[in-house]
């Protein structure tokens, strides 16, 4: 890992430890949807906001309601950095030029961010990853107020700088192995367990470490999509989630089998869209065909390091009280030879790695 680096580690593990669990609860909500992409920047957050030399700029947009900001927004000359964050709930529009009657170039979502290109009145000109454009300066966030929101809705990167790297079970060269990640993996950092030495992440349901020697560490804030961009990653995901979409035959399962992955799916992705729900139990049915895996639902379920809700009791508790019917309706879909994941047998959180994305988490 370089110097710079280990110096934003150092800066993150001790001024971020207190709203770690605010920015994970918050990339979850990120991860909810496919329109976000990353922006990243290699800084720490007390330094992000002076070392941006990009922009974000928009209007709101017709489908976004406003979250009443300060009406009179300061001087420009007198701001102390030039990053700002969106002020809206759902997106902004961003024009061509600093008036309302000019042409839209895209849309900047609830909690991008980015950087200040120039002025005009009452109007903002920023860049948020590829999109570049005009805003209302009432539906931004400046300064501290801009910093405050990206502590909150940021996340910490760490990207995978070797061919193949161990994810230790503890953070220690002689600790057991979980398994590898390989190069250009990016994976969300647990702050609270990470030292300058050690980085704590999610590995399969279980915590695991990387040593930062061969990490890139940055922290990173959500930007904006151009309109041409919006529309290829709906082409794209079209495309991609319909080549998922298949039968591959009734599985023979046990009558308990059915509930059983119910309360799985209910625990993975309770709260995610049905399509979310069939994408985690097409996951189980994918590792009981395959030969790699136990031929039963319940042997793949609990099996040793893999579904953590299965092996903390959460499954078994959630079988007292009962499963949704979309549960277990995703659960006899899946039996029953469905699949919108294709053969995919392993799935996470998504915190931008690559694979196909449905709600929060990214199967592969």
């Amino acid at each position: 890992m370089n110097r710079r680096s280990k110096r934003l580690l150092r800066r993150l593990t001790g001024a971020l430890v207190s709203i770690t669990a605010i920015s994970l609860l918050k990339s979850s909500a990120v991860m909810a949807t496919t329109r976000y992409s990353l922006s990243e920047y290699n800084v720490g957050v007390a330094k992000v906001l002076d070392s941006l030399d990009r922009g974000v700029d928009s209007e709101l947009g017709s489908s976004g309601d406003e979250k009443t900001g300060d009406e009179d927004s300061d001087d420009p000359d007198s701001r102390k950095s030039d990053f700002v964050m969106a002020n809206v709930q759902q997106s902004l529009n961003v024009r061509e030029e600093p008036n309302e009657e000019s042409s839209k170039v895209g849309l900047l979502y609830a909690d991008c961010g980015g950087t200040i290109l120039d002025t005009d009145g009452d109007w903002t000109k920023i860049q948020s990853g590829n999109l570049i454009g005009w805003c209302s300066n009432k539906y931004l966030l400046f300064d501290d107020e801009a910093e405050e929101l990206a502590q909150e809705v940021g996340i910490t990167l760490a990207k995978v700088e070797a061919d193949a790297l161990r994810v230790r079970k503890e953070a220690s060269e002689e600790s057991g192995i979980w398994g590898l990640v390989k190069r250009g993996d990016q994976i969300e950092v647990i702050l609270e367990h990470t030292t300058d030495e050690w980085v704590a992440i999610e590995f399969e349901g279980e915590e695991g470490f990387l040593s930062t020697d061969y990490l890139d560490i940055r922290f990173s804030v959500d930007s904006g999509e151009t309109y041409e961009e919006i529309k290829e990653r709906a082409r794209r995901e079209k495309e991609e989630k319909a080549k998922l979409i298949r039968d591959l035959g009734p599985v023979a399962v046990g009558a308990t089998d059915e509930t059983l992955l119910a309360a799985l799916v209910y625990c993975e992705a309770g709260n995610q869209p049905y399509d979310g729900q069939l994408a985690v139990a097409s996951v189980v049915m994918n590792r009981v065909r395959s030969g790699a895996y136990p031929n039963t639902v319940a042997g793949v379920i609990y099996a040793s390091g893999q579904f953590t809700p299965a092996l903390n009791g959460k499954v078994a508790l959630q079988l007292q009280r009962g499963v949704p019917s979309t549960c277990l309706q995703a659960a006899q879909a899946a039996i029953g030879g469905a699949t919108n994941v294709g053969t995919a047998t392993h799935f996470r959180r998504w915190t931008g790695q690559e694979g196909l994305v449905i709600g929060a988490h990214v199967f592969y």
